[in-house]
């Protein structure tokens, strides 16, 4: 990725990182795409809030996961390479991956074939029950959480920083509501405390079955119809199930956390044991000092980096090939520029040929009937929905990109609420931006309308 000093538009620099493009957000964290100037790697920031944290009271458990992440090296986690601070916010330096998300091979195919599904299921086990054997657990083990490398590797995102307000408390346990509704374990559900290790369990054997059903096992529009088929583990294997893959998920979907199969047992089973090759990594010698540096009490100035912009006239960034290659799967650009109207995830991207104001105007006149309030900051917006929603108010951060002369990329991503309600806000918002969407149909002419769905 190159550097975009000759560009028209600003460059965050922060210690040896050029910042780019945000990947995904969350409550307390954002995720951008940057590049290691000094060895050109791409890398991915995380990046907390250090107010948010401290407010929290959160800054113990952070600096605990963060040592533990530093320290594990898997071939099927994200690594972690280093932390630094500002005085403002804290920044993860994690590995980043080009393949997209495992389950975007289930949109795009269908259900997988049971030994794809068993391959992909032993790389799971193995780099959840490895960070357990570290005292490190997930919490929050759901489809987005799941990457391939350019290799088609499994890799687990995530790991120690998905949920961060959880705590252990006295009794051991594990205390607060987290991930998606689906994918959580009854007992985490009934707000009594659970075990992060079964609880991950219950996840990862939900996972399995979405591999080779291409559907949920526990599916319904009312939350409380959801709980209860949780709670009593009321699920159906389709007929194209083996009978030991059957008997294997029904003991992972056990109700009760106490009788519920081990990672231990899982591994010895004769379903899992099929085609099975343990991971074959060593033990690299790792220093926590830049861990230790910026959360001592004593920290100086010194410890910290400072957050550089390179400052110019407001434009939109510029996209250059690599990180539009980034924000497919892989090397396919298919899925950007082709008229596909599908299920809409977190994010959504569409193309414009209108001057990047204009198209800024366009979206503020869409969004705004539909109940959001519009903040602007030179080419990004941030739509906040007036109304509480299922998970608090739909907020959709916008960001408009220049990949080529004329030619700008719109996308739109989940920053908050629910994913169905998203879903809904884009069909609604596409309306209003038919005249400017941009894409080319199959014959190489002009299209002016549908969006492009990630």
């Amino acid at each position: 990725m190159g550097s975009r000093s000759n560009n028209g538009s600003g460059r965050t620099r922060v210690g040896r990182y050029e910042v780019g493009r945000t990947l995904g957000e969350g409550t307390f964290a954002k995720v951008k795409f940057a590049r290691n100037v000094e060895t050109g790697d791409n890398v991915a920031i995380k990046i907390l809030d250090k107010e948010k944290v401290m407010k929290h009271k959160m800054i113990g458990q952070i600096k605990r996961e963060i040592s533990t992440m530093k320290l594990i090296r898997h071939p099927n986690v994200i690594r972690m390479y280093e932390v630094m601070a500002s005085k403002s916010k804290i920044y993860i330096v994690l590995e980043f991956v080009t393949g997209g998300e495992l389950f975007d091979k289930i949109a795009s195919r269908g259900r997988l074939k049971e030994d794809e599904a068993r391959k992909y299921f032993q790389q799971l086990i193995n780099a959840v029950d490895y960070c357990h054997s570290r005292g490190v657990f997930h919490r929050d083990l759901k489809p987005e959480n799941l990457l391939l490398d350019a290799n088609g590797v499994l890799k687990v995102s995530d790991f120690g920083l998905s949920a961060l307000p959880q705590q252990v408390r006295e009794d051991g346990l594990l205390h607060t509501t987290c991930g998606t509704p689906n994918y959580v374990a009854p007992e985490v559900i009934n707000n009594k405390g659970y075990d992060g290790a079964k609880a991950d369990l219950w996840s990862c054997g939900v996972i399995l079955f979405v591999l080779m059903a291409g559907y949920l096992p526990f599916e319904e529009s009312n939350l409380m119809a959801l709980y209860k088929k949780i709670h009593k583990a009321e699920f159906t294997c389709p007929p194209w199930f083996s009978s030991s893959a059957k008997k294997l998920i029904k003991r992972i979907l056990d109700p009760n956390p106490q009788t519920r199969i081990t990672f231990s047992e899982v591994i010895e089973n004769e379903w899992f044991k099929k085609g099975y090759r343990p991971p074959v990594f060593e033990q690299a010698d790792v220093s926590l000092d830049d861990v230790n540096a910026i959360f001592s009490e004593s920290a100086d100035s010194s410890n910290l980096v400072v957050e550089r912009r390179d400052e110019r006239p407001p434009a939109p960034l510029t996209m250059n090939a690599f990180e539009l290659i980034s924000t497919s799967q892989g090397l396919n650009l298919s899925s950007l520029f082709e008229k596909q109207m599908g299920l809409v995830k977190r994010e959504t991207r569409f193309t414009s040929r209108c001057p990047a104001n204009e198209i800024v105007s366009k979206i503020e006149e869409a969004a705004v009937p539909l109940g959001f309030n519009v903040r602007k900051n030179n080419y990004k917006i941030k739509l906040q929905g007036e109304k509480s929603g299922r998970k608090g108010h739909l907020s959709v951060a916008t960001e408009i990109y220049e990949v080529a002369p004329s030619l700008y990329m719109v996308e739109l991503r989940k920053a908050g609420g629910d994913t169905l309600e998203f879903h809904k806000f884009y069909k609604n918002l596409s309306t209003g931006l038919k005249d400017i969407v941009w894409q080319l149909g199959e014959g190489g002419e002009e299209v002016k309308d549908g969006l492009v769905a990630t």
